[in-house]
């Protein structure tokens, strides 16, 4: 990174330097014209391609725009889910400019890559097919979001980029889909990367991508089978499996950097040479926490069944309201944190094991509110808090460097699973696959869940999604593309049934009033400072 930090400095130096020749390189320092000539060079400005990819901040805040949590913290989750947004939101601006930002990177290194002359022709192709790969992920967040986008695939320049106009998002799609299969012969399976390269991007990682883009468009069922049966069948393209903890996954330090499940996952190092820390401020205040600002919601917790296969409102159930979490899906426990959960952290610098008391005057040892307590940002604002990617092994303030997954092959069977249904293709050996396969490993044990239960099963799978995939970023993704958004995001967001709160439905939390416009609110607006300077470029409906 320090090389490519002083290329990066050399590169300006060149750019604004008039009376210098920039034909001839200096012989005691990397310029623009032999930087690409060092290998080192060359996998330092990869690594720099895979650092922009994603991170932890846009992972998690996606559960905030959804109903599966609230931010009383974020002032743009707030604007944007209580329908204020406009066009001066700056997660607008923010989140444009990153994706744009990584393109760029990503079209600098494909520009030049080739400048290289020693790493070779197989190596070569790898790393620009890796690097193609990271721009279609960044073009598919920009099209998800905002609709029509420009679609830059070369190094512009600033002249350029003003009056580039917006590509229609069926262009994009086409063009990412056509990149992920032209990419594929370039990259190695799972199964043959060296232990030193875990992290890189796979075949796996490739069609893995190409099943959630696939999927997202909702008219390419049969596509999203074969992709996902190219995975699921064989092991040419990779061996994947679920891993035996569904828990293990995302807070045992050695699980969750090698399983069998993970097919990409953002790489972080332990200590502090990458780690992030946002659970600092999703564990409860009791056990080390410090602000609230993702709190899950009592419509996710809802979706949780029992362990007999029946949702909470179905007869025969078996759910007893004053004993909530009694009986229920196992990923409950391993998700979120409730009233009287027993919190054991297995050791390090947040080291505890402990009652968590969050209903008001339910501690015996302290009267009044505890963990809750309406208006203190310390506490949740639903009552409830995050145990999913709790690190036991975290530093001081939660200080993380475990890995945040991407892509899982529990992602690759609900993909399966709910194109099979769309298409009538559904049956007891899909089910079992898919659906089985991934309450078998979260602990069910019933028939009666287990086992395939025929009829429509859109809300069976769409529920499975829901709690397999919490905290993943995926709900908000998935209420826009089943068009369920203004009916889930129209309302209350609610919070766990403490009677004595004031503003309460039934006994229930509100925690925020959400309003989804349905003729504006499917697609993000185009940023304001991004029109001003580009005379090309049109804003989306309702901004």
């Amino acid at each position: 990174m320090k090389i490519l930090n002083k290329y990066f400095a050399i590169t300006a130096l060149v750019l604004v330097s008039g009376c210098r020749k920039l034909d001839i390189a200096p012989t005691d320092a990397y310029s623009v014209l032999n930087f690409w000539s060092s290998d080192a060079n060359v996998y330092n400005a990869l690594n720099n391609n895979y650092s922009l990819m994603y991170n932890s901040g846009l992972y998690f805040a996606a559960e905030g725009l959804s109903d599966n949590a609230y931010s009383q913290t974020n002032t743009d989750l707030i604007q944007i889910a209580s329908g204020n947004a406009n066009a001066q939101t700056p997660k607008f601006a923010g989140d444009w400019a990153y994706y744009y930002a990584t393109i760029k990177s990503c079209n600098q290194f494909l520009a030049n890559v080739d400048k290289n002359t020693t790493l070779g022709a197989a190596t070569l192709g790898r790393v620009k097919a890796e690097t193609r790969f990271i721009r279609a992920f960044e073009d598919f967040n920009l099209t998800k979001w905002y609709g029509d986008v420009p679609l830059v695939s070369t190094d512009i320049s600033q002249d350029e980029a003003k009056v580039i106009q917006r590509t229609p998002k069926a262009e994009v799609i086409n063009f990412i889909l056509s990149e992920l299969n032209a990419i594929l012969p370039a990259l190695p399976s799972k199964d043959q990367l060296p232990a030193a390269e875990n992290g890189r991007i796979t075949k796996g990682a490739a069609l893995a991508l190409q099943a959630r883009v696939l999927l997202y468009q909702g008219n390419r069922m049969s596509d999203v089978v074969t992709t996902c049966e190219s995975l699921m069948n064989g092991t040419s393209n990779g061996t994947y499996s679920l891993n035996p903890s569904y828990s293990n996954l995302f807070s045992d330090p050695a699980t969750n950097r090698n399983n069998p499940e993970t097919i990409l996952s953002l790489q972080y190092v332990p200590a502090t040479t990458r780690t992030w820390t946002d659970f600092w401020d999703f564990a409860p205040n009791s056990v080390g926490g410090r602000v609230n600002s993702l709190a899950p919601s009592q419509e996710l917790v809802n979706d949780y069944i029992m362990l007999n296969g029946k949702g909470i409102n179905d007869a025969g159930s078996g759910y007893n309201e004053s004993n909530p979490y009694a009986g229920r899906d196992p990923r409950l426990t391993a998700t979120i944190v409730y009233d009287r959960y027993n919190w054991n952290s297995g050791g390090g610098v947040n080291g505890t094991s402990k009652m968590i008391y969050i209903k008001p005057g339910s501690d015996p040892t302290r009267p009044g509110p505890d963990e809750y307590s309406s208006g203190r940002q310390s506490s949740s604002p639903t009552g409830y808090y995050w145990r999913k990617y709790f690190d036991p092994s975290a530093l001081a303030n939660f200080t993380s460097g475990n890995n945040i997954h991407l892509f899982r092959y529990a992602e690759i069977l609900l993909d399966y699973a709910e194109a099979k249904s769309s298409l009538g293709q559904m049956d007891a050996t899909v089910w079992n696959k898919t659906i089985g396969a991934l309450r078998t490993r979260a602990g069910f044990t019933d028939p009666a869940a287990l086992n395939y239960p025929g009829g429509d099963l859109t809300n069976v799978i769409r529920r499975e999604r829901r709690v397999e995939l919490a905290m993943e970023g995926a709900r908000i993704d998935d209420i826009r593309r089943w068009k369920i958004a203004e009916t889930v995001l129209n309302g209350y967001v609610h919070g766990a049934k403490f009677s004595g709160d004031p503003a309460t439905d039934n006994g229930y939390i509100r925690a925020q009033l959400r309003r989804f416009n349905t003729n504006r609110d499917y697609l993000w607006a185009i940023p304001g400072g991004d029109l001003s300077l580009d005379s090309k470029l049109t804003q989306n409906p309702g901004y």
